[in-house]
């Protein structure tokens, strides 16, 4: 490559050059000769080498003078940082190009686009600095992008501007802190053919989860118009996930989708100096998401494809970080900008830290919650930063450990942002400024906190937690909270297999790193309350209740659904999905619901179709509703659910369990209402289990046996039905133990007649969680395998090493 030359086609450069055309632009270039042939559209360009910004440098004599402003630098004092960085910026600005640099990058940009479409055909005007992406410090976003730039002058103009956002606070506060010199980075420029998604949409899409690690995920966010908002957090993007595994053997491995409220939009500005705008989105757009499945998919597939190019051509893993855009015009997909992801991917594998908030009675402390960035946990003392210009970021007395408060962030925040103990924005999504410098600097975040700027209020005592799965909480006051380390490989391996009980499917991403052989119990009830937020049979009958408050909560719900069953449909299948995609290609099994009839009359819209009983708790639940008239028709929706899971989606490691099941000639019923549903046992391998948690269910195990694939003990439930107590009741909760000696029997005799009848028994109940001799008990019992609560996952495996050495010894 000449290195001389002051521009080049973007389709001429590869990852070599990145001395010559930084990061960004090697990038695309690569992509363009090598992915591009394998259906990766990436939109053409040419750029301005670092070349030709050295040369600027020095045709105007600004070397010796940035020098001379950066010598001695305080960065840490943002008075004197602002100074500098304004001076520099202004020289360079007022700086001249010389005629043969001028005529050649006019003569490029005249062959991109065309002389005729010269005030007619927008380009995007990107930095990209020379040390962009690297192993140990990610430079990305450090300087500017400039969109929709028509004609030769705006197009001088925008290039000057770039090169003097090498120079803005934050870029020479980044540089100072990572030590790299100043002159060391070189700055090029990339002027590409915009993509219409001011049109259309755009987002950015990571090959890896950016909050747990977990590698088989793509997770995307996306909004309406210009990226440049969703980067900023100046809306609340829709999120999707697709399992990358089973994507790649063509399923629709899409396990959720989250509508966001994208508020606002960026498009193009035809009048006045201004090149783009900002307006509010059409309140029908709101209503639905920006991206089809099909979109959704193709650039899942697009970015698989990216990840497993780049990772062949480092020799390395190496997980990327997408820029995509939806042309609205011509309804095409692009990917604008590619770089390796900089955090998970350098994270020391096998040692986990977990963080677990101990106040058990803290939620009448939850002041707000949004959007859980990380998965620590910080207390201190609010900073309110409502209605503070970032012109005065230098007047500002912020104290290192307090808690940043603010509207949204921007890299003009990083200063600042390096000293905060949390971060709360009131907009944002997971992709947003706020939450990648978050995740960067190793401190939680909670983004899309609608509302913090107006309750936190500056000197407040808080605890910020995101420690508790997706969302993120803001405590009144300090919470106590404790920090684990754990090293996985100080693990010991065990003969029984140790799976995971997983209420909510915001955490399992996070606890897929664990050795666990699957998930032995995964409750639809938490998916149910905390997903789908109203009772079944409301969402199929609300019309006929003539309740318009109830009506117009679930249609203020299914916003971005064609109907209430499909809302219903998609949203379980989201949660079981994302749930079953953390372990693939270990079991799953997912309990069928079993609310009482009291859990389910709290629910909105529960109490048109719940009776009152004296004892929920041995009443109508479980399989007794499944077949029922007033039920069939929510409990079909469950199946279908889970049959979209296995077929659609490809997870066919879900196994479905049938809950509090008293006779065989009740699962038998049931078995044909799931059959009127599409869930046939047998069928494309789809296994049954019974819970056993009623004494029938052991008494008469062996005919049981004839009809299911295996059975999982629900020891809380058990415990109550043989000791003959109401497990709610305050009263007798004394003598309530799943360790006394009549449980035991039946637990020991239900693993026997298992074995004789060879069907595999398991157990999902609480019991193991709690007491370590007990799951040692069922070791010893020859159980063939243990699930218990994540928090117990360690001792568990500890415990059951040590009773199977016993064993072995004797």
């Amino acid at each position: 490559m000449n290195n001389n030359r002051f521009t080049m086609r973007l389709i001429e450069a590869s990852i070599e050059d990145i001395d010559l055309v930084g990061g960004k632009s090697a990038s695309l270039g690569e992509m363009l000769q090598h992915l591009k042939p394998l259906g990766v559209n990436v939109p053409d360009g040419f750029i301005v080498t670092s070349q030709a910004y050295f040369q600027f440098i020095t045709d105007n004599q600004l070397d010796q003078k940035i020098k001379d402003i950066l010598k001695g630098i305080d960065s840490t004092n943002l008075r004197e940082l602002t100074s500098c960085g304004g001076r520099i910026r202004t020289l360079i600005q007022q700086g001249i190009f010389t005629p043969a640099m001028e005529q050649e990058i006019l003569a490029a940009y005249e062959e991109l686009i065309g002389l005729e479409n010269i005030q007619d055909f927008g380009v995007a005007v990107r930095s990209s600095a020379t040390a962009e992406d690297l192993p140990d410090a990610s430079f990305a976003g450090q300087q500017d992008t400039y969109l929709n730039i028509r004609g030769r002058q705006d197009l001088l103009g925008a290039i000057k501007n770039c090169f003097a956002s090498l120079f803005t606070d934050r870029a020479i506060s980044y540089r100072e802190a990572f030590n790299f010199g100043h002159f060391n980075i070189g700055l090029s420029v990339c002027i590409q053919q915009m993509v219409r998604s001011d049109l259309g949409a755009s987002g950015v899409a990571f090959s890896i989860d950016t909050e747990s690690g977990f590698k088989d995920a793509v997770i995307m966010n996306g909004s309406y118009g210009l990226g440049e908002l969703l980067v900023q957090g100046m809306v609340n993007p829709d999120e999707f996930i697709v399992y990358k595994p089973l994507l790649k053997r063509g399923y629709a491995s899409i396990v959720e989708k989250k509508l966001g409220s994208k508020q606002l939009q960026m498009i193009y500005s035809v009048s006045g100096s201004e090149t783009v705008k900002v307006i509010d989105t059409p309140v029908e757009s709101t209503k639905r998401f920006c991206l089809s499945d099909a979109q959704i998919l193709q650039l899942s597939k697009w970015v698989c494809i990216i990840e497993e190019y780049y990772t062949a051509l480092k020799g390395k893993w190496c997980p990327m970080d997408v820029e995509w855009a939806l042309d609205g015009l011509k309804g095409d997909l692009y990917i604008v900008q590619a770089r390796p992801e900089t955090i998970h991917s350098l994270k020391k594998s096998n040692c986990i830290t977990e963080y677990k908030i101990n106040a058990k009675n803290r939620s009448s402390q939850v002041l707000l919650k949004g959007i859980a960035v990380g998965d620590k946990i910080a207390s201190g003392r609010v900073h309110n930063f409502k209605g503070v210009n970032k012109q005065n970021i230098q007047e500002i007395n912020f104290n290192p450990g307090d808690i940043m408060v603010a509207e949204i962030t921007d890299p003009d925040w990083e200063p600042i942002m390096k000293k905060a103990a949390a971060i709360i924005t009131n907009k944002g999504g997971r992709t947003c400024h706020a939450a990648i410098v978050a995740r960067e600097l190793g401190v939680p975040a909670i983004v899309g906190c609608d509302g913090a700027t107006e309750t936190l209020l500056s000197g407040q005592e808080v605890t910020v937690s995101c420690a508790e799965g997706d969302a993120g909480f803001i405590y009144q006051g300090q919470i106590p909270y404790s920090k684990h380390e754990h090293d996985l490989s100080d693990l010991p391996d065990v003969s029984t297999p140790i799976m995971m009980n997983i209420g909510s499917p915001d955490i399992a991403f996070q606890y897929a790193e664990y050795p666990a052989k699957g998930v032995g119990l995964a409750r639809e009830e938490f998916i149910i309350n905390n997903y789908i937020k109203i009772h079944p049979m409301a969402l199929l009958k609300h019309r006929e209740l003539n309740d318009i408050e109830l009506s117009n909560y679930i249609s203020s719900l299914i916003t971005g659904y064609a109907d209430e069953q499909q809302y219903f449909i998609e949203k379980l299948s989201y949660g079981i999905g994302k749930i079953a995609s953390a372990y693939y290609p270990n079991k799953v099994i997912v309990r069928f619901s079993d609310f009482k009839t009291n859990e389910y009359y709290n629910m909105p819209g529960g109490k048109h179709f719940e009776p009152g009983e004296e004892n929920p708790m041995i009443g109508w639940r479980g399989a007794s509703r499944y077949y029922s008239a007033a039920y069939k028709a929510a409990f079909g929706m469950e199946c279908r659910a889970i049959k979209r899971v296995r077929e659609i989606m490809g997870l066919d490691n879900v196994v479905v369990m049938i809950p509090f099941c008293r006779t065989v000639d009740e699962l038998l019923r049931v078995y044909q209402v799931m059959e009127e549903f599409g869930l046939k046992r047998g069928q494309k391998g789809m296994e049954v289990y019974l819970m056993a948690e009623v004494p029938s269910n052991i008494i008469l195990a062996e005919e049981f046996a004839r009809y299911i694939d295996g059975f999982s003990i629900g020891s809380n439930d058990l415990t109550q039905l043989v000791l003959g107590l109401d497990r709610d009741s305050a009263l007798v909760s004394g003598l309530y133990n799943e360790r006394n000696a009549a449980v035991k029997i039946m637990i020991a005799n239900l693993i026997r007649t298992a074995k004789r009848q060879g069907v595999k028994v398991g157990i999902c109940g609480q019991g193991p969680s709690d007491y370590p001799d007990f799951a040692q008990f069922l070791v010893e019992e020859g159980i063939d395998s243990i699930s218990v609560t994540p928090d117990s996952f360690m001792k568990t495996v500890k415990a059951v090493k040590e009773i199977e050495e016993k064993l072995v010894a004797y």
